[in-house]
């Protein structure tokens, strides 16, 4: 796969791909409808497009400069990616689908308010690095066909339990279904006094773990009825 990552846009990482490699452990069939959030380079869209026959591929991001480079990079490996520009799943509105994936802004910052331009909006996640990760959890089951799949990839250092607990919540069964361990990325260690200071990392740690949780909707019609009625609930 080719990509052009132009100044402004987050070139995908490790993270990236380990998330790229859980989607198709998933086994989805011909035709699945895929939806990337937090889309930025496009790079889980392009690659679900390629690896999936007949996949019905959607990227969103809050970044025009990523639309646009969303769109170069489905041109330049020759596959279809629709493109929406929006706030995380406002800009689905009605629509469901069969596989949700987003690498979404994790990365602790000292403040809950998040950049509205620059590469910092690429990682910035509040100070604890859930701002929007958080309302994924919460906003996407309602978008999953019945069986349909989230994945959400992050650091350790969030801690699991939190998301596996926030889509439980939601009505979905959830788990934790990769770990990379490695080094603190350079970010993390740019922020190590911020995380120290709010216990999310020990003095002295080095390392971390790339988590990758699923949650899966169930497969019951009026089930995926009843989350839908309950995201419509939440948004009023």
């Amino acid at each position: 796969m080719r990509l052009l990552t132009p100044p402004g846009v987050f070139r995908p990482i490790s993270d990236t791909w380990l998330l790229a490699r859980a989607l198709e452990r998933e086994g989805l069939a011909p035709g699945a409808r895929v939806l990337d959030v937090c889309s930025g380079s496009g790079a889980l869209a392009v690659h679900a497009a390629l690896r999936g026959p007949r996949r019905h591929v959607t990227a969103v991001d809050v970044s025009r400069r990523a639309a646009l480079t969303i769109r170069a990079n489905a041109a330049l490996n020759g596959v279809r990616v629709r493109v929406r520009r929006g706030d995380l799943l406002d800009a689905v509105a009605g629509e469901s689908f069969d596989a949700i994936v987003s690498n979404p802004p994790y990365v602790p910052a000292p403040s809950d308010e998040l950049p509205s331009r620059g590469l910092a909006r690429a990682w910035d996640g509040g100070r604890d690095g859930r701002a929007l990760l958080d309302r994924i959890c919460a906003r996407a089951p309602a978008h999953l066909r019945p069986g349909g799949r989230l994945l959400l990839v992050h650091s350790s250092l969030l801690g699991a339990e939190p998301t596996i607990g926030a889509l439980q919540a939601a009505g979905l069964e959830a788990e934790v279904v990769a770990r990379e361990p490695g080094p603190l990325g350079p970010l993390m260690r740019r922020r190590r006094a911020h995380l120290e200071e709010h216990g999310m990392l020990r003095p002295g740690q080095a390392e971390e773990e790339v988590l990758i949780v699923r949650g899966r909707a169930p497969e019951s019609q009026s089930r995926i009825r009843a989350l839908n009625a309950g995201a419509s609930r939440t948004r009023m």
